[in-house]
């Protein structure tokens, strides 16, 4: 095992945070490294503060001294433009889940897409990619459909329950991967797009557990149709358990929660943790919360 002198002191910072599994994840990543790490959760609910305060909480923990936070919803767009810096892959998405302290400038970066890729090259790479449809257009959704034309998504429709949001996350990836494979629309597009789609990737707040539920109507769930979520707290939310009922394969959030983990403590670290001993460490908290594992 190696060890470093080094400490140091990162946060997680967005609503209803409480059950995230990535503080644990990324101090028992460091315990086996023989590095002193500390992760804090900044949760708005209990902080009492509104999205907006995102640019106070990133100048204090500048301030006293964190090499970075993590964040999530609702806070991976609201936080740019507080940053002094993002990465190409950040800037492209228009979304930041990773922010690094170094040199006093604050960096954004997104481990999100890569950390989605991952996973679904790992569970689901043999599924055709045809015709996708992405379910969410915010900061998550913006790094989902980044990482699905990626991966070779011949055609994917992105729809929201805010028409416009769906259209412009559209328009930014058609100007990357080509007008031919993205198209955006609101959310009562769904049953039309689902009926010849080869596929559905959730990345909207159902289903977490603030936001219990279910993001469509099961009928709409065919068992040809392979669906993706993204929501890993919990790891079996309706939806997943709703579509493997169904007869769909499906893939749940934990491998994406692993993985942009993965990169995340690289980009605040600069050591290199090891993936597969992550996904060891995330399914024995998973299990020791009493939740279904399904990863890898």
């Amino acid at each position: 095992m190696a060890s470093s002198a080094r400490s140091y002191l990162v946060g997680l910072v967005g609503t209803g945070i409480g059950p995230s599994l990535t503080p644990p994840m990324h101090e028992r990543e460091a315990d086996a490294l023989g590095v002193r790490y500390l992760y804090r959760r900044l949760d708005l609910d209990e902080l009492r503060l509104p999205p907006a305060a995102i640019g106070d909480l990133v100048a204090a923990a500048r301030a006293v001294g964190f090499d970075g936070l993590n964040v999530t919803h609702p806070c991976k767009q609201l936080v740019i433009e507080h940053l002094d810096e993002l990465s190409p892959d950040a800037e492209a998405l228009g979304a930041v889940n990773t922010v690094v302290f170094t040199d006093g400038r604050a960096v954004g970066h997104n481990t999100d897409w890569s950390g989605f890729a991952r996973s679904f090259d790992r569970q689901l790479s043999d599924v055709p990619l045809d015709r996708v449809v992405l379910l969410g257009a915010g900061g998550a959704g913006a790094a989902v459909g980044h990482a699905l034309l990626t991966l070779g998504a011949g055609r994917l429709m992105v729809l929201d329950v805010d028409g416009g949001r769906a259209a412009e996350l559209a328009a930014s990836l058609a100007a990357r991967f080509g007008r031919d494979r993205v198209d955006g629309a609101a959310l009562d597009r769904l049953a039309a797009e689902l009926a010849d789609a080869d596929g559905l990737v959730h990345a909207t707040p159902t289903g977490m557990a603030a936001h219990p539920g279910l993001p469509l109507d099961e009928a709409l769930l065919r068992p040809d149709l392979w669906v993706a979520d993204i929501v890993y707290r919990p790891l079996e939310t309706e939806l997943v358990r709703t579509a493997r009922a169904s007869g769909c394969r499906v893939m749940d959030g934990g491998g994406m929660a692993v993985f942009q983990a993965v990169d995340a403590f690289r980009l605040f670290t600069g050591l290199e943790p090891d993936p597969e001993r992550m996904l060891a460490h995330f399914t024995e908290l998973v299990e020791g919360s009493g939740s279904d594992v399904r990863v890898g």
